[in-house]
């Protein structure tokens, strides 16, 4: 069997690459590429070098507010990670009264469209409290209105063999008259340390965006008082080196890695301290090194400029955590039972899953 993918808010195809490269042994169950959108256009040349290079007309490079939805084309199965900038714990968190939080609509139009087997939707941990938790339910409300059973969970994705402590919600979907039943995969419990992803195998001298990053004296300098897993304000800095910052005591700005566990989140940031440093050099991590994190191959290269880059390696989804769902979906489709565990989504919250799905 296989599934048509279509892409809302596609990045630089972290979800694609995981979708693509799922596989059932022995059997024929896959997915492969058949539109996306995105609005930037370095992201879309990424997209289409290492996802389509043969259908570059299949990708449209446009603002998903004039995008015709009724022209992309009949899909088995959609992916949108739609932007998480009004849901990160991060930012403001404005959801639903922000600029960003709206765009999941433009998912439930193609759903409501063309009716596909079944859906993946990603975005960030906050996405659970925006606007009180309200914008995560009425989410959750049209989804099931457009069609569809629902099985959300909280991935943290370093429980899944990923080199970064990385946690989303992802919602998987599947059209409420089809009889197939979603388990969430049970975690590996292999823990991937930083170090293991940078150094084994070693990055080529000549690997595709891996220019190294150029310190001040100053940081060089600060850097060099901070130990691995340190930052700017739980190390031990000199008066003339320390930050006239109010921050917090976990934040991550010059903030090392500590080599024997999983990095902290990679993000599109990059300006005042915000980097991922290395735990042993006096630097940020080369782009390279960042895509390694986020379990892109060497050979997937990202075009654009090296500010460009890092915002599209930051904005992805881990290709092999995407994977990994991707190819549960597919056995989910098969009929293979797999090691699965319970949602942990709403464990803390005062409204629980049952309630929310009226079950």
């Amino acid at each position: 069997m296989i599934f048509r993918l279509g892409e809302l808010f596609c990045g630089p195809g972290g979800l694609a690459y995981g979708a693509m490269n799922a596989r059932i042994e022995n059997l024929n169950y896959r997915i492969v590429h058949q539109w996306a959108n995105d609005y930037d256009l370095s992201t879309c040349k990424t997209y289409i070098r290492n996802i389509c290079p043969d259908r570059p007309e299949s990708v449209i490079c446009k603002d998903v507010h004039d995008l015709d939805i009724s022209k992309l084309g009949a899909i088995d199965a959609l992916a949108f990670g739609f932007p998480c900038n009004d849901f990160s714990v991060v930012g403001e968190q404005l959801g639903f009264n922000g600029k960003y939080g709206p765009l999941y609509s433009y998912g439930i139009k193609v759903l409501r469209l063309y009716h596909p087997q079944w859906f993946l939707a990603e975005n960030v941990g906050g996405l659970q409290s925006a606007n009180g938790g309200g914008a995560f339910r009425s989410i959750m409300s049209d989804m099931r209105k457009a069609g569809y059973r629902l099985y959300p969970n909280l991935y943290k994705f370093e429980e899944y063999g990923i080199p970064q402590s990385r946690h989303r919600v992802i919602i998987v979907g599947i059209r409420d008259d089809l009889p197939y039943v979603f388990k969430i995969p049970a975690p590996t419990k292999k823990i991937k340390t930083c170090r293991e992803a940078l150094e084994i195998p070693s990055i080529a001298c000549d690997a595709p965006n891996n220019e190294k990053t150029k310190q001040s004296t100053q940081v060089v300098e600060r850097l060099s008082h901070i130990k691995p897993g340190e930052n700017a304000f739980t190390a031990k800095l000199p008066e003339n080196l320390q930050l006239n910052v109010r921050g917090a005591r976990i934040s991550q700005i010059y903030k090392r890695l500590d080599p024997d566990k999983p990095a902290y989140t990679v993000t599109g940031s990059g300006g005042g301290g915000t980097h991922i440093y290395h735990w042993s050099e006096p630097r940020a991590l080369t782009n390279r090194e960042r895509a390694r994190l986020q379990t892109f191959p060497d050979e997937y290269v990202f075009v654009g400029s090296k500010e460009e880059v890092r915002k599209q390696i930051g904005m992805a989804v881990p290709a092999q955590g995407a994977k990994l769902i991707f190819e549960a979906i597919l056995r989910t489709f098969a009929m293979i039972p797999y090691d699965s565990v319970r949602a942990n989504l709403e464990e803390d919250k005062q409204i629980t899953w049952d309630k929310i799905i009226g079950g």
